[in-house]
């Protein structure tokens, strides 16, 4: 499957370059920039030709499938480029800011025909995708209210946060509050400076259509902080509940069912089995449940190498981003959808929308869909 970056955005080079080369099923052909100078230095860095004319790009180079990685305000104008050229196309997140962007976007892929993933990753990871698997065996039962509580900002937080109660549920009411607080001057480790620094926080209540409850906390500072240290997702089900906590990676998972008797909990132990007793890469996530029907659950990694020792060592982000390319790959390979796509990139960025809405209308409820031409940035 030949593959073309379209965008010369940071995570063309150092993320998606490397993670295409890495796979043995794809190939990276050609890129593509606004302007010959930066098209020219990702081309250099990943060694191969370079492109400013996506025309040009595509007669010479035939590319199957496009990543669109490009600066965070053109997502969705240069996604409809890539799709309208007649690609398959990975879009970073958001798939679009504005929904009448997303909704261009999608029409103009079902009338072509081309299939549209969205590199949502943070539910991807594996220590998600073990959770999502003991929900799915049905050892917790239904869940019932799930939070995204600073495990993600925006959209990434609300597919977190959808992705325990599961995404063919439907939300329909959003509650929300925006509110922006002067912090003490402090170390931005992003930054790379000690400055006086404003964070702006989001609070979101969302109902779903069958009963359930998400809740959705962010601050802007969540990722660099040492005055906002908390990350934490959580479910609250049937059966049992998962708390996550700590600074990512470094998390920890207390996961825990109805204990024999029903007068007290047994918590479930999660196991990251490498392909080596003294490291190498991952090979899967095992939980061991206590349950006596389901002892244990496993989640494989797609990219654990084949012969011990030859492949990649890959950390749990850079599987997950890999996963969603290869969400497109199969989906294009064999004609149906990918797991995730457009329409769910679109519905998380809709709910972000929806929080903003209703704290600009005083915490009002907002009844979705939102309509896509009337919407807050």
């Amino acid at each position: 499957m030949r593959i073309a970056i379209i965008g010369t955005a940071r995570r063309s080079d150092y993320l998606y370059g490397p993670i295409i080369k890495a796979i043995p099923e794809l190939e990276l052909v050609s890129v593509w920039g606004r302007s010959e100078v930066s098209a020219k230095a990702l081309g250099e860095s990943l060694g191969v030709p370079h492109f400013s004319d996506i025309d040009k790009l595509i007669k010479e180079t035939a590319p199957d499938i496009a990543v669109v990685s490009v600066a965070y305000s053109a997502n969705g104008e240069v996604g409809l480029m890539a799709v309208e050229s007649g690609l398959h196309v990975l879009l970073e997140t958001p798939i679009a800011h504005k929904l009448s962007e997303a909704d261009a976007i999608i029409k103009a892929a079902k009338e072509r025909g081309l299939k549209i993933e969205v590199a949502e990753q943070f539910y991807r990871r594996p220590l998600e995708q073990i959770k999502l698997k003991l929900i799915d065996s049905g050892l917790f039962g239904r869940v019932y209210s799930s939070f995204n509580d600073f495990a993600g900002h925006g959209y990434h937080g609300a597919s977190v946060m959808r992705s325990y109660i599961g995404f063919n549920e439907k939300p329909v009411k959003v509650t929300g509050a925006v509110k922006d607080y002067d912090l003490a001057a402090h170390y931005s480790r992003i930054r790379d400076a000690y400055v006086p620094r404003t964070e702006t926080q989001e609070h979101g209540m969302i109902e779903f259509e069958g009963g359930q409850l998400g809740i959705f906390h962010w601050t802007s500072v969540g990722y660099d902080s040492p005055l906002r240290w908390w990350r934490s997702s959580r479910f609250l089900a049937e059966k049992g509940m998962g708390v996550t906590t700590g600074f990512y990676p470094d998390l920890q998972e207390q996961l825990s069912l109805l204990a024999p008797g029903g007068e007290g909990y047994s918590l479930l132990r999660l196991e990251r089995r490498f392909e080596r007793n003294d490291g190498g890469a991952l090979a899967e996530m095992v939980a061991h449940t206590g349950d006596p029907d389901l002892p244990i659950v496993t989640w494989q990694n797609p990219f654990k190498p084949l012969k011990k020792g030859h492949g990649i060592q890959w950390h749990d982000d850079e599987i997950a981003v890999a996963s969603c390319l290869m969400s497109l790959v199969d989906a294009v390979k064999t004609n149906t959808e990918p797991s995730y796509g457009a329409a769910q990139g679109r519905l998380d960025q809709e709910i972000i929308l929806a929080i903003r809405q209703s704290s600009l209308a005083g915490g009002e409820p907002i009844l979705l869909p939102l309509d896509p031409n009337a919407q807050t940035l």
